[in-house]
């Protein structure tokens, strides 16, 4: 199960810190993505993490503003926002997946619920 807090309401330029708490599997064993779904669109690759955190990817939109880290002593990963933009809107999901690795919403096999983010103008 993941758990994903931290969304809110932030002004253009401002940060926001998300959070996603896995519990009930070895946390370790998965690598962790990010993705958001704006209204009327199709989610999309934010970030991702390899389970070591030894290598992180990220969407080219969010490169130098976004940074994904995980704690794997507790069960967390994390999603930093900086200089966030009005597009951004969207809600924001932390997803897991055992075997896969990458930028495909598909291939991950874990999902938690979402946190929305609001960026007003």
């Amino acid at each position: 199960q993941l758990q994903a807090s931290g969304g809110g309401l932030v002004q253009a330029g401002g940060s926001l810190s998300l959070s996603c708490v896995a519990s009930g599997r070895t946390f370790t064993i998965y690598s962790m993505g990010w993705f958001r779904q704006a209204p009327g669109k199709e989610r999309e690759f934010v970030a991702a993490i390899r389970r070591s955190g030894s290598k992180t990817s990220y969407a080219d939109s969010v490169k130098g503003r976004f940074t994904i880290s995980r704690d794997n002593a507790k069960n967390t990963v994390y999603l930093q926002m900086n200089s966030l933009k009005p597009e951004e809107t969207a809600v924001y999901y932390c997803a897991a997946d055992s075997r896969y690795y990458g930028v495909v919403a598909g291939s991950y096999g874990y999902w938690g619920q979402g946190t929305l983010v609001t960026v007003s103008s």
